[in-house]
């Protein structure tokens, strides 16, 4: 028989649905896309979410209803941990709704995916989500799926998800389900909370060594930038033709094609890795901090200590390679032979500042977890 979670039955207290996903702006200005998703997201959880919950006594909320003055950031950690039930709309894959949804996964508590067609993130194609799209019918049509889901979970109980089965089989001390108890192949298949951790452990190692390339290669492209602006210094100080300073532009350029077009490889390695691993990186932090800190190993120190590690050594990186990127504008200006190399460096710091951003996320809240703060 499956494992599963029923809601809460307790007659003197009302049964809370906590809603995790995009909120958007309501204070942007008209027009714009935060007040664009606000709204959306308002309608889904108007029409959609907060009328199948109501038709089974259930009170539904979103982090923007929550009445209780307070830090935010722990009223939303309490309900995605204490709600008796969780409905999260992970339409675009938004950082926030993956590192709630880790957290919510943990439990082991119901949890229930909606989504937007088209805009589901790949990383939890596995688990079940009823996807909506932007029509009355439609919106309609997810409301009853909705509705037939908690109507089955309430008569049946809820279906514990992979991470919460294999960390309720690591709290008990047995091992993961086997067919005989009633599971599948095909869920055996399926990765667990350890093949997540070690999948996070590769990437993490991965990056590191993107990171050393990255480093490695812009050493190499400012050595021959150095070269070269020696070279065009002395031939301006001896007057020499402009066909001979184009030459040497030609050469630069033709020494740093190869240097800049792996830069960009790189970098783009780099930050395919790092969308890759997020959801499972933030729900690896949820479940850090769940743990009290006498209770951590040595492991969870080491992760925190490589994700702060990571981050030194990107902005470090960064640093390096902003200087390109302002230059790179003004190399197109100087000669078309410096069209593509210049394209690559732009795209390479781009892709590198954008990653980096993300990772100073994981890293703050590793400093925070380390240092015992709250953040």
């Amino acid at each position: 028989m499956k494992t599963s979670q029923t809601l809460r039955q307790d007659s003197d207290q009302p049964r809370r649905c906590f809603v995790i996903g995009p909120i958007g702006d309501s204070h942007a200005a008209h027009g714009t896309s935060e007040q664009e998703a606000y709204e959306h997201h308002l309608a889904i959880f108007e029409q959609v979410i907060a009328p199948a919950c109501e038709k089974y006594g259930i009170t539904a909320v979103r982090a923007d209803g929550i009445a209780h003055a307070g830090d935010i950031n722990e009223q939303i950690c309490r309900h995605v941990v204490e709600s008796d039930l969780v409905v999260a709309d992970v339409s675009g894959g938004n950082p926030n709704v993956m590192y709630e949804l880790g957290l919510r996964h943990i439990t082991g508590k119901p949890t229930i995916h909606v989504g937007e067609a088209g805009q589901l993130p790949f990383d939890i194609a596995s688990i079940r989500t009823i996807r909506y799209q932007r029509t009355r019918s439609h919106l309609a049509a997810a409301r009853r799926e909705i509705e037939s889901a908690l109507e089955a979970g309430l008569r049946d109980g809820f279906e514990l998800l992979t991470p919460a089965r294999v960390l309720r089989g690591l709290q008990t001390g047995d091992g993961p389900p086997s067919a005989a108890d009633g599971e599948s192949e095909e869920d055996e298949d399926l990765p667990g909370l350890l093949d997540d951790f070690a999948v996070i452990e590769n990437g993490l190692d991965e990056m590191t060594a993107d990171m050393e390339a990255i480093t490695k290669t812009v050493e190499t492209i400012g050595a021959l930038t150095e070269q070269a602006g020696t070279e065009m210094l002395d031939l301006t100080q001896a007057n020499a033709p402009m066909s001979a300073r184009l030459a040497a532009v030609a050469r630069y350029a033709e020494t740093i094609g190869a240097p800049a077009g792996e830069l960009n490889a790189v970098t783009g390695a780099f930050a395919e890795r790092m969308a890759t691993l997020d959801s499972g990186i933030r729900a690896a932090l949820g479940v850090i901090e769940m743990t009290p800190p006498e209770e951590r190993d040595e492991e969870a120190a080491e992760f925190l200590e490589q994700l702060m590690t990571l981050d030194e050594a990107a902005q470090e990186g960064l640093a390096q390679i902003a200087s390109f990127g302002e230059s790179a504008g003004a190399m197109v200006r100087v000669s078309r032979h410096l069209r593509k190399p210049a394209k690559e460096i732009s795209a390479a710091v781009k892709q590198l500042t954008s990653s980096i951003a993300r990772m100073g996320e994981w890293a703050g809240k590793a400093r925070s977890l380390a240092h015992g703060t709250t953040g």
